[in-house]
């Protein structure tokens, strides 16, 4: 199935769009409120991916129910292997957009602390280095009081980029569960989080994926788009080392 088939196909284009295919592995932009896992009588998006291309593929990582964007799948459960090694040894690096209403404690830096369930599904940040979160951001002012997040997870713990952004009081716009009820009430049309940007090398052959969020009001508001535009390469941002 070519990506205009998949793309005018509209049970398929509610889950995701086909952004690169080879024999490898696809990536695909994932749509928001979409479950990773198919679940209640409902097929994720790697069993929608799955019947849309006719072929079984092997998730490596993933994205939560809320959050959109790029997602890598492998072909075969050996590449998939190549491809979570990858992962673990930090060789691939994810670049995450994220909005706030709220004004964070820094503009920029460094978010660090132990990762502890809290109440209902919640996570919370603690200053103890068991189950650690690092995450890096740049932020960046929008229209009406908003504030646009680069975000470099370092680690790959649950929540972890919504716990961080909370931590510094900028809970995401729209974020069911670490967000302000008077957010809440705000009308956001989704949650504003998107995978945007992917790169790493397999095979001694490199690659760089970026995608835009399909949906969301804020993130397709000109003034985002255009700080996106100025931005080019997240990658390319003068991130420290960690």
């Amino acid at each position: 199935m070519t990506r205009e088939t998949i793309e005018s196909d509209a049970k398929y284009a509610n889950y995701f769009s086909l952004l690169y295919e080879n024999d490898d592995f696809i990536v695909i932009n994932k749509q928001a409120n979409i479950n990773f896992h198919s679940e209640d009588g409902e097929f994720g998006v790697v069993v929608a991916a799955e019947k849309a291309l006719a072929c079984k593929l092997y998730s490596v990582h993933r994205l939560d129910k809320m959050t959109s964007g790029l997602l890598l799948l492998a072909k075969s459960s050996a590449i998939a292997a190549q491809l979570a090694a990858l992962f673990f040894e930090h060789k691939i690096q994810k670049y995450y957009l994220a909005i706030s209403a709220q004004k964070p404690k820094k503009k920029q830096g460094l978010i660090k602390g132990g990762m502890e369930k809290s109440r209902r599904s919640m996570w919370k940040l603690t200053k103890q280095h068991k189950n650690l979160a690092i995450t890096q951001f740049f932020s960046y002012s929008l229209e009406n009081g908003k504030r646009l997040f680069i975000v470099k997870p370092h680690t790959g713990k649950t929540h972890q980029i919504r716990v961080a952004l909370k931590s510094i009081g900028s809970a995401i716009c729209g974020d069911p569960l670490y967000a302000e009820k008077s957010s809440l009430t705000a009308s956001y049309d989704r949650a504003y989080l998107h995978a945007y940007q992917i790169d790493f090398s397999l095979h001694n052959q490199q690659f760089s994926f970026q995608a835009l969020a399909e949906f969301g009001d804020l993130f397709r508001s000109e003034c985002c788009l255009a700080k996106l535009q100025e931005l080019g390469a997240v990658s390319d941002l003068a991130w420290p080392k960690i």
